[in-house]
């Protein structure tokens, strides 16, 4: 089979309404995409109907839930330099120029995903008629790959919908719903999947009774304030998207503030080439930054668990319909939510009526929140309630496929109430603990069928954050891991497999991280200083006092002694973080910690108060930013090659980088914490430690592998 038949024209209509139903459907591949090869034979399908006879054209897809998906990410990834981009995206040019230019209106019909460039490649039709079905997705994510829209979005986008709405899409990566593109113009009509073709060869028809069909594509503003808006007052919409885009993404981010330059120098620019040629600049100008290359590389992580089962056997996940989860607090009440939300039953449990409730009520808000967006409708809300049960005793447990526990982080209190669930439930049922420190192995014990046993930590909150770790236990089978696996994803999850082992992977890299902000306080910083450092120069989400707050002082400061008892040198507890716990500070639960919070629960800035209370002097802010941040980033790569290379917690780099950068926010532009080592050096990171053990102790001490990396410049990729 050839290229020819990914891209292909059927007849339609009668010899009076000949219509040319382009159809796509990129061969040996799941998703259309557009590669080189496909836009070169979507070249010869455009000349061909220009030299036709046909008098108008339908583009469709036959990809189940995909229209095109975008441009091919792995030929992006490949090409390095401008030159090697620019005949690539000046060819785009022509052939989208040439389809919004043809003589016969073409009409998109889209179903599925209409990404990037394919959102572009109906932005040259004429018009563009969606479904209602769920997977109809409209937008231009590039941002989020450190790319612009390349193939004319930034200047057509605007100019279909306007420049606020577009701003809105491109800058963020968005995508819409046909509902939503319609609103704003987007869309022309929608209708159902099923009757897609029938309407859009409809639709063509009707144009061409009306004796053409072609239409103007400008976009004109309605209502006084956006005519303003749009036209003498644009340079207000310009500067207040600056604006956003630095608050949120620190200036760390060069693609939105390059397609804010693109938009506003094109932006009712009467000359197309030239806006064209205008943005092909700015697409190659952020293609070429190591920021691209390194969300690319996220990216590819992230795709790659789709193809991933969790074990190198061929061992099957079991079918899960019903899950139980042990708990009804906001953790069991975000577990319950999360699957039912993705059509699998759970029945919750505990002890008392109260949790029960505590617990429906969590998922039910957290589904009131998408009724209130729009995302689903009464009906939708209410079916999605309905597949959350509850109860006090173990009825119904006998047809759960998979329990999850996630009960207090007491190992006795677990083994017991493990191996009481085992004996409700059927032998074949996989349980689950959604552990963040205590050993898999070890609480095994509680089970008859300890190879039935596994973990699976969730990160709180369960509904925003997209990783799980997959423990395996000593004893745990590769059909219970598969199992976890495949269910997460279900789920919407990004799970990865990791050994049992003290914190797995995220907390055993996270807690060095957090007990070193509690030193760097101790010798004299600013707690609101480290936390800008880290925020705002290095890019982390929230700085590690911010962080402590979030994750309850208490639970800090237990799981960093359960650490020092592991790990012994490593992780050395500074005094001040015994007089935090003397203090009764919380953090953010307890409405006040390093921070002090208002009643929903929003910072309301340092307690000033803290550091009398802890015994500290003024803050002297006598440490450089370099070594602030060092103390806090290094022995994070320090503990990585030991639980990488050494202990195999688990068996890739990616894994560590996929896992922080979803488990802890580290910054997707560097790539992950090993992509960033790699691009610091291992030498200089051994060498930096060794100068930091000479200073502060032995805990900076560089670890056996990573010094054996450093004698040769050994890189972790």
């Amino acid at each position: 089979m050839s290229i020819q038949e990914s891209i292909r024209i059927v007849p339609k209509g009668d010899a009076n309404t000949p219509i040319a139903l382009v159809e796509l459907d990129l061969v040996g591949e799941k998703v259309n995409k557009l590669s080189s090869p496909v836009m070169a034979r979507l070249r010869e399908v455009v000349t061909e109907l220009a030299n036709s006879n046909y008098k108008a054209a339908v583009l469709i897809s036959r990809k189940q839930g995909i229209f095109v998906a975008g441009a091919d990410i792995e030929e992006i990834k490949s090409l390095k330099t401008r030159e090697q981009f620019k005949p690539l995206l000046d060819e785009a040019h022509k052939i989208l120029n040439s389809i919004e230019d043809m003589k016969i209106p073409v009409i998109a019909a889209i179903n599925g995903a209409c990404l990037g460039g394919g959102c572009e490649l109906v932005l040259a039709c004429d018009y563009r008629i969606a479904t209602d079905d769920p997977s109809t997705k409209i937008g231009l994510p590039e941002t989020k790959l450190g790319i612009i829209p390349g193939f004319g979005g930034c200047v057509r986008l605007p100019r279909v919908i306007g420049l606020q709405a577009s701003l809105d899409i491109i800058l963020n990566g968005k995508s819409v719903p046909a509902a939503k593109a319609q609103k704003m113009g987007l869309v022309d009509k929608v209708t159902s999947a099923k009757g897609l073709e029938e309407t859009a060869l409809r639709f063509a028809q009707e144009l061409i009774a009306k004796g053409g069909g072609k239409r103007q594509k400008h976009f004109k503003a309605h209502g006084l304030m956006n005519s303003v808006l749009e036209g003498p007052a644009k340079f207000v919409v310009f500067s207040q998207a600056r604006k956003t885009v630095m608050k949120f993404t620190g200036g760390h981010y060069p693609a939105p503030l390059k397609a804010i330059d693109v938009i506003s120098t094109t932006y009712g620019m009467s000359n197309r080439e030239k806006a064209l040629n205008i943005e092909m600049e700015g697409f190659c100008d952020v293609a070429v930054t190591d920021v691209s290359k390194h969300l690319i590389d996220v990216f590819f992580l992230m795709e790659s668990v789709k193809k991933k089962t969790g074990v190198s056997s061929d061992a099957k996940p079991h079918k899960v319909r019903r899950i139980g989860v042990l708990g009804a607090g906001t953790m069991g009440g975000g577990i319950a939510f999360v699957a039912a939300d993705k059509g699998i039953e759970a029945r919750m449990k505990d002890i008392t009526p109260k949790a029960l409730q505590l617990g429906l009520d969590h998922a039910r808000a957290l589904w009131k929140k998408q009724l209130d967006r729009k995302r689903i409708n009464i009906f939708q809300f209410g079916q999605k309630n309905n597949m959350v049960t509850t109860s006090l005793d173990y009825t119904g447990f006998n047809e759960c496929d998979v329990v999850v526990e996630a009960i207090v982080e007491d190992m006795k209190i677990k083994q017991k109430v493990i191996g009481e669930t085992a004996a409700a439930c059927r032998p074949d049922c996989i349980i689950a603990t959604n552990t963040s420190s205590l050993s898999v192995t070890e609480m095994a014990k509680g089970h008859p069928h300890p190879e039935n046993f596994v973990g699976m930590h969730f990160f709180n909150p369960v509904d925003k954050m997209p990783l799980v770790e997959v423990i395996r236990g000593e004893k745990t089978s590769d059909e219970a891991v598969a199992t976890i696996y495949d269910l997460a994803k279900k789920m919407g999850k990004l799970p990865i497999v990791t050994k049992d082992g003290p914190g797995f992977v995220v907390n055993r890299l996270l807690v060095p991280y957090m007990i070193e902000a509690a030193w760097i306080l101790q010798d004299g910083m600013a707690i609101e200083k480290v936390d800008a450092l880290y925020k705002k120069q290095f890019g982390m989400p929230m700085g590690p006092f911010a962080l402590m707050d979030e994750v309850g002082l208490d639970v800090g400061i237990k799981v960093s002694k359960i650490f020092h008892e592991t790990l012994g040198d490593r992780i050395m507890i500074p005094e001040v973080m015994n007089k935090l716990k003397e203090s009764g500070r919380l953090g953010k639960k307890g409405k006040k910690g390093f921070y002090l919070y208002d009643e929903k629960g929003k910072p309301q800035g340092v307690d000033q108060s803290i550091y009398a209370e802890l015994g500290l002097p003024a803050p002297s802010n006598k440490l450089s930013d370099k070594e602030v941040i060092e103390r806090g980033i290094f022995p994070m790569v320090n503990e990585a090659a030991l639980a990488l290379i050494e202990e195999r917690i688990v068996e890739t780099p990616d894994e560590v980088d996929l896992a922080m950068i979803t488990g802890t926010g580290f910054p997707p532009f560097r790539g992950g914490l090993l992509r960033y080592a790699d691009s610091v050096g291992t030498t200089k990171i051994a060498d930096e430690l060794e100068i930091l053990a000479t200073k502060y102790g032995q805990r900076f001490k560089p670890s056996t592998p990573l010094r054996n990396m450093a004698k040769t410049n050994r890189t972790f990729y």
